[in-house]
C-alpha cells in the first residue's frame, strides 16, 4: 500500500511543502528513510515504531519505505516523526486516507506516544497562511501559542498519537482554542538611573532615532554596560510585522518556551567574547541562527569588543552592510535576517587606562598601537558613531538632580521615526537603511560645503562619507527640521572613528 500526508521544512526562517510518502511492501521487516533525510530523522524510525507500539498499536511486519519530497532539498529536525507515523498508519489502512487529505502534520513523537513541541512552528504556519490557507495543521499542543500569533490558522493539537488517531478514524479533528500570547514583563533599566555621561547618552538617542551603530571607547567602570543595557528602552515598540519576524527567528532558534515567551520586546543579546563565529554569526553543522539574527529588529550588545577572534568581528561585515547572513553549504544557501543596532564597548588600551584622569596608564606606545589595530579599517567604517566615554567622577554619582528618562527620551526618538516612515515609505525603516544618495538632495548650501571640506581634511570613504550624512540626517529628524543644516553635520562629524 501507498499512503502520503502533507508536513513543511524549515530551512533559515522560511518553510516550504514537504509529501511524506510511505510504501509498505511484502519482504523481510526493515524502515529505510530516504529524500536528503538528516540524522535525527532517520532516526525517527526508531521514534515512531516505539511510540506507537506503547500507543496500543501494533503495525504488520513488512519493508516500509518512506519518501521525503521534494526529494533534492535537505530535512532535518524531529518534525517529521508525527507525519511519518500518520503516513505509515494510512498505508497499512488503520486511518482513512480521505481523513488526511486537507491536514499539514509536524511534531516530535516521544517513545510513550506523546507528541513534544519543535522549532520552526511559526514559520510553517505563515507558509500554510501564505499558500493553503484551507489547510488544517495538526501540531503539539506546546506550540499552540506560538501558532497563536497568526489569527487565520486553524489548528488541531493532540497531546498522544494515540488521541490523534482516534479523532481521525472517528472523522473529526477538533480545533485548538487559540492562546493569547502573555508580553514579557518590561525592563527596569532606565536612563534616568545614568548619572552624567549626556554625551554618550545624547549619541545612543541619535543611534535609536536613526537605526545607528555606535562603539564606546573608556576605562572600567566608566559605565558603558550600563549604557548599553538601557538602549532598548528608548528604542520604540515592536510593530506587529516585526514582533513575527522575531519570534520566527527565537522559534528556529529553540528559545520559545510556551505562551510566556510571544510578543516579545525588541531583542537585547550580549554575547560573550568566546562566542564562535558559528555562534555569533550563524552556521554549524545543522545550520542555526547566530546572535546576530537573534538580535533582528534589536540590539546586539559586544562588551570588551577586541577580546573576540578577529575572523568572527570580520564576519560582521556582511550583517552590517546588508542586514542578512548567507551561509552557503553544498546543496544550498540559508538566509537568516541580521538587522541590528550594534552597540559595542572596548577599552582604549590593554590595562584599560589611557587617557583616565583617575588612574595611570601603564601601556607602551607600541602595545597600544597593536591593541587597537585588532579592529580593521573596514570593521570601524561600518560603525556610525564613536564616542569617549570617561569615569564619571566619584563627588557627582551622589547627585541628586533627575536625568532624563527613558520615555520622555524614547517620545523623541519616535517623533523622529515617524518622520522617517514619512520621507520613504515602504521597505526603509530608518535613516540608516536609506540611500546617501537619496539624502544629498536634502542638505543645505552651507551644509553641504561643511561636510565636502571635512570629507577632504578627515580622507572619509564613501562609506564613510555616506554614514555621516545619515546621522546628520538623523539629527535633524530630532530637531524636527527638515532639511539638514551644518549644525547637523558638524555634531555628526564629531562621531567620526577617534582609532586608527
Amino acid at each position: 500500500m501507498l499512503a502520503a500526508v502533507r508536513s513543511a521544512a524549515v530551512v533559515g526562517v522560511d518553510a516550504f511543502d514537504v509529501t511524506v510518502e510511505v510504501d509498505c511492501t511484502r519482504g523481510l521487516p526493515h524502515w529505510a528513510i530516504v529524500g536528503m533525510a538528516g540524522n535525527a530523522v532517520k532516526e525517527s524510525r526508531e521514534r515512531v515504531s516505539s511510540a506507537l507500539a506503547n500507543a496500543g498499536i501494533t503495525l504488520p511486519h513488512r519493508r516500509v519505505t518512506v519518501n521525503l519530497a521534494p526529494a533534492d532539498r535537505a530535512k532535518v529536525g524531529t518534525a517529521f516523526d508525527l507525519p511519518i507515523a500518520i503516513a505509515a498508519l494510512v498505508a497499512f489502512d488503520i486511518i482513512p486516507a480521505e481523513r488526511v487529505r486537507d491536514a499539514v502534520f509536524v511534531g516530535e513523537l516521544g517513545l510513550d506516544g506523546s507528541v513534544r513541541p519543535v522549532r520552526g512552528v511559526l514559520s510553517v504556519a505563515k507558509h500554510l497562511l501564505h499558500d493553503a490557507p484551507q489547510r488544517l495543521l495538526v501540531l503539539p499542543r506546546a506550540n499552540i501559542a506560538e501558532a497563536s500569533l497568526l489569527k487565520d490558522v486553524a489548528m488541531c493539537a493532540p497531546a498522544t498519537i494515540a488521541e490523534l488517531v482516534s479523532w481521525l478514524q472517528a472523522g473529526h479533528l477538533p480545533r485548538a482554542e487559540r492562546v493569547n500570547g502573555h508580553q514579557r514583563q518590561a525592563s527596569h533599566d532606565d536612563f534616568g538611573d545614568v548619572v552624567g555621561q549626556e554625551t554618550a547618552k545624547r549619541a545612543l538617542e541619535i543611534a535609536a532615532a536613526g537605526g545607528h551603530n555606535v562603539l564606546m571607547i573608556g576605562p572600567p567602570g566608566a559605565g558603558k554596560t550600563m549604557l548599553a543595557r538601557r538602549m532598548p528602552s528608548i528604542l520604540p515598540a515592536l510593530t506587529e510585522e516585526e514582533a513575527l519576524e522575531v519570534t520566527a527567528i527565537h522559534s528556529v532558534a529553540g528559545l520559545l518556551n510556551g505562551a510566556s515567551e510571544i510578543a516579545p520586546h525588541r531583542p537585547f543579546r550580549a554575547p560573550h567574547h568566546s562566542v564562535s563565529t558559528a555562534g555569533l554569526i550563524g552556521g554549524g553543522s545543522t545550520p542555526r541562527p547566530g546572535e546576530v539574527s537573534l538580535a533582528h529588529h534589536g540590539v546586539l550588545f559586544l562588551d570588551e569588543l577586541l577580546e573576540f577572534p578577529r575572523h568572527a568581528l570580520e564576519a560582521l561585515r556582511q550583517p552590517l552592510e546588508d542586514g542578512r547572513v548567507m551561509i552557503a553549504r553544498a546543496s544550498s544557501v540559508i538566509t537568516y535576517p541580521a538587522r541590528f543596532t550594534l552597540i559595542a564597548a572596548m577599552n582604549p588600551c590593554p590595562c584599560g587606562y589611557s587617557g583616565d584622569v583617575a588612574r595611570t596608564c601603564c601601556c607602551a606606545e607600541p602595545d597600544v598601537r597593536r591593541y587597537r589595530t585588532r579592529l580593521s579599517g573596514p570593521l570601524l567604517d561600518r560603525i556610525d558613531l564613536h564616542l569617549t566615554v570617561p569615569r564619571v567622577p566619584l563627588r557627582d554619582l551622589g547627585g541628586v538632580a533627575p536625568a532624563e528618562s527613558s520615555a520622555t527620551v524614547r517620545a523623541r526618538v519616535e517623533r523622529a521615526r515617524e518622520r522617517q516612515r514619512e520621507r520613504y515609505g515602504d521597505g526603509v525603516r530608518c535613516n540608516a537603511e536609506a540611500r546617501a544618495r537619496s539624502l544629498l538632495r536634502q542638505l543645505d548650501t552651507d551644509a553641504r560645503q561643511t561636510l565636502d571640506a571635512a570629507a577632504e581634511t578627515l580622507a572619509l570613504s564613501a562609506r564613510g562619507h555616506g554614514r555621516v550624512l545619515k546621522v546628520a540626517r538623523t539629527i535633524a529628524d530630532l530637531a524636527g527640521d527638515e532639511r539638514v543644516a551644518a549644525p547637523h553635520v558638524a555634531e555628526a562629524l564629531r562621531y567620526r572613528p577617534h582609532i586608527a
